[in-house]
């Protein structure tokens, strides 16, 4: 059995935890252990990698004859001048950016890291927001904000509509291929010809600790998308807590292979930064944990063995799927890998234990699953769970320097941070930047955490939902939507991806559920063949679902734990709408907000409502 089987070795932190408890019931938690040096700039590090080991593979990306085609840190560290050199001839500064439009590639990381080399912010935008965008609100709301001086994409044409409609006529683009009509293009090729000059050594020079390194954008699910700045501060300390944590890196730089955007602080900053910081190699996974998308991810991950791994708890699901079928996969898979993560929504327990299981089918031995808590304003690294758990849901303790505070509010805690990882603020927007910390200088994150064990902070904090989405049934009782959200996750035993809870004022609890197609196709014989819409609404699946949905009810404590009906939704989350983010992040008010009819659907009486334990009838799923 998994749970009698040994942990694989790995050497990780020791942390020394220091706790106060004021009068008003608030509680500081920090790391008695201080932190250690850290670099003033990113590009230390990356200088430091191309003297040591000039010959090392950086980063890696498929090439179009399936073969990888691969950077070493000697070639970034030479990149970085020649482009940052170009970067300054075009005017770029702080108040005039690079923006980044496309997804993740080689090209996209060293003029990010160019930029950063002599003092430019760069932004990377979710490229959805040019692609699948009708109106741009959210492009044109970022381009307002921070004013670029250029716009960086690999190919122009996909991008050339948004890049009229938006910008203004005397920003370039730079491009690998392809150019926009009417506006200055200047081809990659160029800016890595250009020769390095002493500017941009003296520039590189002059950055330091308050330098802003990147802007990194909210999903902007409640308005506009915010600028949050990402200082060389906050990128360099939050890199030295996480050396901590994963010891292991001292002595073995990590390989990894990520898909997640880079428009997201997980992937963006502390995957990508992990690799740079630590002299490691980066696998870029053209693939994404979709149906289709996961085929290239499951032939990245046949091919190369990670030592660390991250993923969403979605694309956990996909991978445990492939690798229950082909043990090549799977062995390759654990053949090193040390940890894994998961982030971006809560991971089932049924998804925990299946990894387990392979982990330990395997190599007989389990892999330590891990997860924190962190933002975008805290670089993100916060607190962080080390400790061998039984399931999924503990976020750790404080990285060393990060100071957490839990203040009361109602019956939970609110999380709220103070550290060297934390922004500064918004961009231009100095309300915003003031009411998002406390009187004490602390950043108000919105969440809210509990202790695994009451009054023992060494054990951790579980989450404990968005002080922001909960609500009160009808009956006056508040709900707490995060946990609920997770538990009937769990529940439903890998037929759904996430839910959102809906009933407000109302009588009972509802929810919205978001189909996992791979764990619904096995109800149904053929069901691979079937549309969304029939597969969802198969009596096989509808029953189920009511099955499961009844079972989670009878084990429920009370009305705020107990979701008595439920809807499947078939049409697509929106990006463009603030629902989900390109990461699979679930956006629990977006959702209720832009489904109403979805939701009065849910509380009417027609054949397409779940009823907890009650059979299905002839349903048209929506």
């Amino acid at each position: 059995m998994s749970d009698e089987a040994p942990m694989r070795a790995v050497e990780l932190w020791e942390p020394k935890i220091g706790t106060q408890t004021r009068p008003d019931g608030t509680t500081l938690v920090w790391r008695e252990d201080p932190l250690g040096p850290y670099p003033e700039r990113l590009s230390d590090r990356i200088l430091h990698w191309a003297e040591v080991a000039p010959g090392r593979p950086w980063m890696k990306e498929r090439a179009a004859d399936g073969g990888w085609v691969s950077m070493t840190y000697g070639e970034l560290a030479e990149a970085m001048a020649r482009v940052g050199t170009a970067l300054l001839d075009l005017g770029l500064t702080v108040e005039r950016p690079l923006m980044i439009l496309s997804g993740n590639s080689l090209e996209h990381a060293v003029a990010a890291l160019s930029a950063q080399y002599v003092g430019i912010p760069s932004a990377a935008v979710a490229p959805a927001y040019a692609l699948v965008s009708q109106d741009y609100a959210k492009l044109r709301d970022i381009a307002g904000q921070i004013t670029p001086g250029a716009v960086f994409v690999k190919e122009a044409g996909p991008f050339a509509r948004a890049i009229s409609a938006v910008f203004d006529a005397d920003v370039p683009v730079i491009a690998m291929e392809g150019e926009v009509p009417g506006r200055v293009t200047h081809r990659w090729a160029e800016l890595m010809g250009t020769p390095a000059t002493e500017a941009a050594e003296a520039a590189r020079a002059a950055t330091g600790p308050d330098t802003v390194a990147k802007f990194l954008f909210t999903s902007g699910t409640t308005g506009s998308p915010k600028a949050v700045i990402q200082t060389q501060r906050m990128l360099c300390a939050n890199m030295e807590q996480v050396l901590d944590c994963y010891a292991w890196l001292r002595g073995e730089p990590p390989v990894l292979v990520d898909w997640a955007p880079w428009n997201h602080v997980a992937s963006g900053t502390k995957v990508f930064n992990i690799a740079l910081y630590n002299g490691g190699t980066f696998h870029i996974d053209a693939g994404k944990p979709t149906p289709d998308g996961m085929k290239e991810t499951i032939r990245n991950l046949r091919e190369i063995a990670p030592t660390w791994y991250f993923n969403v708890p979605a694309g956990f699901e996909m991978l445990i799927e492939a690798m229950e079928r082909d043990d090549a996969l799977r062995e390759t898979f654990f053949s090193r890998v040390k940890m894994l993560l998961y982030a971006g929504a809560g991971m089932a327990g049924h998804t925990w234990r299946r990894l387990e299981e392979l982990a330990v089918q395997t190599i007989g031995r389990k892999v330590l699953m891990s997860a924190g808590l962190g933002s975008t304003e805290t670089a993100p690294f916060a607190i962080f769970c080390t400790e061998p758990q039984p399931g999924p849901g503990n976020c750790g303790v404080p990285a060393q320097g990060v100071v957490l505070k839990l203040v009361p509010s109602g019956d939970k805690l609110e999380a709220r941070f103070k550290g060297p990882n934390v922004t500064p603020g918004y961009w231009r927007a100095e309300k915003l930047s003031a009411d998002a910390f406390d009187e004490e200088g602390y950043y108000c994150m919105g969440d809210a955490l509990r202790f695994a064990v009451p009054g023992k902070p060494e054990e951790g904090f579980f989450f404990d939902g968005r002080i922001a989405e909960n609500f009160k049934l009808r009956t006056g009782t508040w709900v707490a939507v995060g946990a609920l959200r997770a538990k009937l996750i769990d529940a439903m035993d890998g037929l759904i991806r996430d839910a959102v809870i809906a009933g407000e004022d109302q009588e009972e609890l509802g929810a919205l559920l978001i189909p996992f197609r791979p764990g619904m196709e096995k109800l149904v014989e053929g069901g691979g063949s079937l549309t969304d819409e029939a597969l969802f609404a198969h009596p096989a699946v509808m029953s189920r679902l009511a099955e499961l949905l009844g079972k989670h009810a009878q084990d429920a404590t009370g009305s705020s734990s107990r979701v008595m009906r439920a809807l499947v939704l078939t049409e697509p989350l929106r990006l463009d709408a603030g629902e989900v983010t390109d990461k699979g992040s679930v956006n629990q008010r977006a959702v209720l907000r832009h489904r109403g009819a979805a939701v009065e659907a849910l509380y009417g009486e027609g054949p397409e409502v779940i009823h907890a334990g009650t059979p299905a009838r002839e349903a048209k799923a929506r």
